[in-house]
């Protein structure tokens, strides 16, 4: 006979409290503790569970699923993305005279390279070898100054002396007298002598000497930012590549110095034909009585760094300057050129550019055009050497991965 209060041996599925009543048993789950819960229910201690041991069990209903996106937050990510892309417009807008100052000196670090890494293979170490490249950039700037200023101060002096001159000349002249009366010219000049005129006046000399220091800045600006690309050339390709991930970074590596040792063959070669364009100049000018020969052998030389229509404006300066002087020297002029371009077209360029860029014409006319109206005689310097940067991509890069599609 069972003692009561006592539980029935063996049974598991009840248990008599001590009223008598019938209870159901706890499962052995329920009576050592739920480890989904972590904690023991027959004490209240917790259990120690690993995260993520269990899965849900539906005691508390079935997972939802996961809450999507108010359209409130998609419009507020929208607008915050355009607000933030319009003021990166605004601020590269604003920069743009710095950025384009930058990418010239990018340019001309990327073009003068080689020449550092020629004189370290001689011994030079590399601040040395930044100082002698340099100061050679200095000096053919210089040679070039003074070769341009002197003729237009002459040429200034002149007409300033020779005015009075021309002024009485027209006074004797009885047409030019008769359209004096005519048309009150004597009276318009003398409206045309007030002060706010006069006060204009000054404020576009003002302006005038305002454009020479802001264009003598932007030259110290871009050899600063020279001297500095060249000192740290290295140092700088190397963050750049590090900023690639580990698996590409060889692939990287090895296209990116292809394009710049393209883009400095380029420079290189250019700066090469436009020497040759601006010697041949110089000779031609001496042996045909040309004034200032040296003066045109520069403008000849830094036309010719445009490509596709540099030399053209080039030789119609210089023509221009020989039917001044004289007709049959004109002439001589003209047929000079028309012969050289040919050469330097068939013979000297494809010679020297045949192994920095192989671009092709239409290309090549396409992207100076571009170039010139992007960025003026800057963007038709650097047309060139990016679209063989781009050409190089495209058939290493975007050609093989499309092939194997």
């Amino acid at each position: 006979m069972s003692q009561e209060g006592s539980a029935v041996p063996g049974d598991e599925a009840a248990t008599v409290n001590p009223t008598g009543e019938a209870e159901p048993a706890r499962d052995a789950t329920t009576a050592a503790g739920d480890p989904r819960s972590g904690t023991d229910t027959s004490s209240g201690r917790p259990v120690d569970v690993e995260p993520g041991e269990f899965e849900p069990s539906g005691r508390f209903g079935v997972p939802g699923r996961p809450l999507r996106r108010s359209a409130f937050l998609i419009g507020f990510t929208g607008a915050l993305g355009v607000l933030l892309a319009y003021a990166l417009f605004l601020g590269v807008r604003n920069a743009a005279g710095i950025l384009v100052l930058v990418v010239i000196a990018l340019f001309l670090a990327v073009g003068l390279h080689p020449a550092v890494v020629r004189l370290r293979r001689w011994g030079l170490p590399r601040g040395l070898a930044v100082a002698v490249v340099t100061l050679t950039l200095l000096l053919l700037i210089v040679a070039g100054l003074l070769a341009l200023v002197p003729p237009v101060v002459t040429q200034s002096g002149q007409f300033v002396q020779q005015l009075p001159g021309y002024v009485e000349e027209l006074r004797r002249n009885q047409t030019v007298n008769d359209l004096v009366v005519r048309y009150d010219v004597m009276e318009r000049v003398q409206a045309a002598a007030n002060a706010d005129n006069v006060e204009r006046a000054l404020g576009g000399v003002l302006g005038g000497a305002q454009l020479i220091f802001g264009t003598l800045f932007r030259l110290l600006t871009v050899l600063v930012l020279t001297i500095y690309f060249l000192a740290y050339f290295d140092r700088m390709r190397e963050l750049g590549y590090a900023l690639v991930p580990r698996t590409r970074r060889e692939r990287v590596r090895l296209i990116g110095d292809e394009i710049l040792t393209r883009v400095g063959a380029y420079m290189v070669g250019a700066l090469a034909i436009a020497v040759m364009a601006g010697v041949s100049t110089f000779v031609f000018a001496l042996a045909v009585g040309l004034p200032y020969p040296f003066a045109l052998a520069v403008v000849v030389a830094v036309t010719d760094l445009i490509p596709q229509i540099g030399a053209t404006l080039g030789a119609v300066v210089v023509t221009l300057v020989g039917l001044a002087t004289d007709l049959p020297v004109g002439i001589a002029c003209l047929v000079f050129f028309v012969i050289y371009q040919q050469i330097e077209n068939y013979l000297i360029y494809p010679k020297i550019m045949r192994r920095a860029v192989s671009v092709n014409e239409v290309a090549a006319l396409l992207a100076a055009l571009l170039g010139v109206s992007l960025l003026g005689v800057v963007g038709a310097l650097i047309a060139i050497p990016t679209v063989a940067a781009l050409q190089l991509i495209l058939r290493e890069v975007v050609i093989p991965r499309q092939d194997a599609r």
